[in-house]
């Protein structure tokens, strides 16, 4: 196994995470600024993760 396809699935991994969490802070909202700012902050850092993980597990070959 490749050491980018792990690093891929460690960053997808992450990404799922924190796109888990923003929900879990998006359902418990109240309205609060600081809850509004950190489901933003873990929202976009989730996806972020989560696109650059799935893009580098996609993009690298399978060498034997």
């Amino acid at each position: 196994m490749n050491l980018k396809r792990i690093f891929g699935a460690l960053l997808t991994l992450l990404g799922i995470g924190g796109l888990i969490y923003a929900s879990v802070l998006f359902i418990n909202a109240s309205g609060n600024s600081g809850n509004i700012k950190a489901l933003i902050i873990y929202g976009i850092l989730g996806l972020l993760f989560f696109v650059a993980g799935i893009s580098l597990v996609r993009t690298t070959k399978d060498e034997s």
